[in-house]
């Protein structure tokens, strides 16, 4: 399966790079100005799964190996990034290779850390960002326009079925709406999807506080409503995380970590394990398990996919050489004790060609 990573996206100073450090274990420039960080650094991610550490007990297994999730660090971004401003164009290059976008918003106050604009407005910087996108997507529609202009005039069927989405589009982003919010047929999707638009990317809004802070949704802060009724609004998906904790705690582990986090103040979850997990659902992603003695692992596939193709995550022969797949559900497995024990109670079924994949299903392939 092709790459898919999220781009870590936000103005300067709002805890984009500290969210990175904290993801991973990787170091990233995080200096306190804009543009600190140039050139997007890469981070794999391994998405919490209990399902998948209970299944390896339950196999006595020698390895465990984790479905992963891929982020993006990428560099701030300013007002005018859509003309070239800053970084702009680097910023906009970098954005369009990723499969969506992890947005930070800083909601805390913090005298020491200086905001791009001097003041904390969150939906601001929302609004800020999201226009950026916005030009640059105006900017590809007018240069798309331009390029079937001829086809349209001489009646060629997609080019006017593109377009009347172009027409779409246009009206739907210079209203300042998100190219994500158009309604569109099988048909024009399939033509949105190879304009490469940037607002047409998922968003998942990362609320960043702080501990100890004055953070906005512990103070019912107006500015704190208005984002909500924003999120409601727009259908938007959000979580709330403390980047600056995971990073100070992540050379630790254990109970060493538990107790460090409620020294900081940051109580049992800083959210960055929610984010993980709702990013890796963002992507239309789901896991299935192979389990054993050797290895147990979790594998990630796209939702809807059929058992032949599900196999190709394991390797490409398997849609071709597919015969059929053992499956049983990761729980039903763990009740019955044993898979000897399971299969006695019937719960192991054989599905062959057409059966679609859930998430948590385990496999054996038959090739």
């Amino acid at each position: 399966m092709a790459s898919l990573s999220i781009g870590i996206v936000g103005l300067p100073n709002v805890g984009k790079s500290t969210l990175f450090n904290g993801l991973t274990k990787k170091s990233v420039l995080a200096a306190n100005y804009p543009f600190a960080t140039i050139d997007p650094s890469v981070g794999v991610v391994p998405v919490p799964d209990e399902r998948l550490y209970k299944l390896a007990e339950f196999s006595k297994t020698l390895r465990t190996i984790p479905a992963v999730v891929e982020f993006v660090d990428i560099a701030g971004l300013v007002k005018g990034a859509s003309e070239g401003e800053g970084l702009g164009n680097q910023f906009l290059t970098n954005i369009r290779d990723t499969a969506a976008i992890a947005q930070v918003v800083r909601i805390f106050e913090d005298d020491n850390i200086i905001h791009v604009d001097g003041k904390i407005n969150p939906l601001g910087d929302i609004e800020v960002i999201n226009l950026e996108l916005i030009l640059a997507d105006l900017q590809t529609i007018s240069k798309r326009k331009s390029g079937i202009a001829s086809d349209v005039k001489r009646g060629n069927k997609t080019a006017l079925v593109e377009a009347e989405l172009l027409k779409k589009l246009d009206e739907a982003l210079t209203s300042g709406k998100l190219a994500s919010s158009v309604a569109v047929t099988d048909e024009e999707g399939l033509i949105l999807h190879g304009l490469h638009l940037l607002t047409a990317k998922k968003i998942l809004y990362v609320l960043n506080k702080k501990a100890g802070g004055k953070n906005l949704d512990e103070t019912n802060d107006p500015r704190f409503v208005e984002l909500l009724k924003f999120f409601k609004d727009t259908a938007s998906n959000y979580v709330i995380v403390d980047a600056k904790i995971e990073e100070d705690l992540k050379e630790m582990t254990g109970d060493e970590r538990a107790m460090f986090r409620t020294e900081l103040g940051g109580g049992g979850d800083d959210g960055i394990n929610s984010l993980i997990v709702e990013g890796y659902k963002m992507l239309g992603l789901i896991t299935y398990f192979t389990t054993g003695v050797e290895e147990t692992r979790a594998w990630t596939i796209k939702a809807g996919w059929t058992a032949p193709l599900a196999g190709t995550a394991i390797h490409t022969d398997f849609k071709d050489k597919f015969v059929r797949a053992e499956i049983i559900e990761w729980d039903k497995l763990l009740a019955s004790g044993s898979y000897g024990a399971a299969r006695e109670k019937g719960l192991v079924r054989t599905e062959g060609k057409e059966y679609v994949v859930k998430d948590g299903d385990v496999i054996e392939f038959k090739i």
